[in-house]
């Protein structure tokens, strides 16, 4: 069985990086899509790659750190397709800088794309999905909700938060035929990095070393794509670095002393 077939798919931050691989994912499976994301050209230049019908791909442009027009979104989603089965919280934007170079402005500016946007986006479809009485909801988090890491401070707290709302969201939704995953990738060879934002708000421009190395986006849809027809709760996405949960979680204290060893970047 096709678990995707005809279904309505609604991903943000669709343009580029793991966005643009759930895209071509879900797309193989013949789901309906709605492509969200700021760069227009981007997205329809996206649309035009896909082996899909017109009426099947919904380029819905949207600026995460702008919530007003939100609920307007969600209903030009519902006029095309009828309904909403699956909301994939994948747009945010990371951070390249230390704590004390790091003005309050972009502190906020990180928290309303990461945190606020996805937040507001959720609790618009929410009540289309209980309607319905089935949905799933997914929420990009990072390892970095799992842990602080050097130059992350903000990101990292963003990641953390969006732990804190979707697994209570989740408790208050079991008995609703709603499910909701947490996606937890870890150095994912992707543009993130890039434009990231430095702590004036300026874009990074800059790509990892280790993000570089990293798993391709590919294969991280593609276990994404595993852990929704499965039902998971939580997953983990990388390579080595996932180690770093598990020791954190087991051994605090050697953990300290680990990553404060780790090269930043």
């Amino acid at each position: 069985m096709n678990t995707f077939n005809n279904k309505v798919v609604w991903i943000t931050g669709a343009s580029s990086g793991i966005g643009e691989a759930l895209v071509k994912a879900f797309a193989a499976e013949n789901a309906k899509l709605v492509l969200s994301a700021r760069n227009t050209e981007q997205l329809n230049n996206l649309k035009s790659s896909l082996k899909l019908k017109e009426e099947q791909v919904l380029v819905l442009p949207l600026d995460l750190a702008d919530t007003s027009n939100i609920a307007a979104h969600t209903q030009s989603v519902l006029s095309k397709f009828g309904r909403i089965d699956f909301l994939i919280n994948n747009g945010g934007i990371s951070q390249r800088a230390l704590t004390k170079d790091t003005s309050l402005e972009t502190d906020r500016r990180i928290m309303e794309v990461n945190f606020f946007g996805t937040i507001a986006l959720t609790k618009s479809v929410l009540p289309i999905m209980l309607q319905q009485k089935s949905g799933h909801i997914v929420a990009m988090s990072s390892i970095a909700g799992k842990f602080g890491f050097y130059f992350r401070s903000a990101y990292s707290a963003s990641k953390h938060a969006l732990h804190g709302f979707f697994e209570s969201l989740r408790m208050e939704i079991h008995n609703d035929n709603v499910n909701v995953l947490i996606v937890c990738p870890g150095k994912i060879k992707t543009n993130i990095s890039v434009n990231a934002v430095t702590g004036k708000g300026q874009k990074f421009n800059k790509m990892d070393e280790s993000t570089e190395k990293g798993l391709s986006a590919d294969e991280c849809a593609k276990q994404i794509l595993s852990a929704i027809r499965n039902n998971k709760e939580e997953v983990f996405i990388g390579g080595k670095e996932l180690r770093a949960i598990w020791v954190k979680r087991l051994f605090p204290g050697l953990f300290s002393k680990m990553i404060r060893k780790q090269k930043p970047e």
